[in-house]
């Protein structure tokens, strides 16, 4: 897949990659990203699982712009890129699936030097709240909502997404070597679901001698489902 994206500033790592993996999506089907950026999940998503109707949503134009490019470098005819905050205009349609790798640094940490990382970084308060609302408003009854947060944000992703009636119902941590915190997790709802929230085993990223273990290997190199 080619991928273009700024020279500095926000600048997508493995998130968006392991986001997409564990959209359970299928040809055909509508699916929308918050905060899509470059366009990196939506793209991955979509090399894995050809001929998606798919919708981003990004408020900074010159990246929404990057985005159009990179779908069109990659044949994704079936990928829209809106310029708009997805907090303040909801997409329109329907969708099957919706799914973001929000914002997350607190309101008062250090600022960065370069505006468009600060933007794209920085969470203000209710920021949960608002994107678990509007993408949940956006789902079909037992569409999903998928988000990759900080372990940290738990909390507060939770309470957002049951107001947003897309109740977790799929925990799953990401280990950045055996034994080590979890720093990232991945969190599925379900539109009016109603299954108790289930702890997966989770996933492995590197080893502890370097370089990524076989399962994260299979789903950033090769396309492979991260199956929650």
């Amino acid at each position: 897949m080619r991928y273009a994206q700024p020279g500095r500033g926000f600048r997508s790592g493995i998130e968006p990659v392991l986001l997409a993996a564990a959209i359970p999506a299928r040809s055909g089907q509508r699916v929308l990203e918050a905060g899509t950026g470059a366009g990196a999940a939506l793209l991955c998503l979509n090399a894995r699982v050809p001929g998606l109707a798919g919708v981003g949503v990004e408020r900074d134009p010159g990246l929404a712009g990057l985005a159009r490019a990179n779908a069109a470098a990659n044949g994704f005819g079936g990928l829209i890129f809106l310029a708009a905050d997805i907090a303040a205009r909801p997409a329109p349609g329907v969708f099957d699936h919706a799914f973001a790798n929000p914002p997350y640094h607190a309101p008062t940490g250090t600022p960065s030097a370069l505006a468009a990382r600060e933007t794209a970084k920085r969470a203000q308060a209710g920021l949960f709240a608002l994107w678990a609302a509007s993408l949940g408003a956006a789902l079909r009854p037992r569409g999903t909502l998928t988000l990759i947060v900080p372990a940290s944000a738990l909390p507060e992703c939770l309470t957002a997404m049951h107001a947003a009636r897309c109740p977790a119902a799929v925990l799953l941590p990401l280990w950045p070597k055996p034994d080590w915190p979890a720093k990232l997790v991945l969190l599925r709802g379900v539109k009016d679901g109603r299954s108790a929230l289930k702890l997966r085993p989770g996933l492995v990223l590197h080893l502890e001698t370097g370089g990524f273990t076989p399962a994260a290997e299979a789903i950033l190199r090769h396309g492979a489902a991260l199956e929650l």
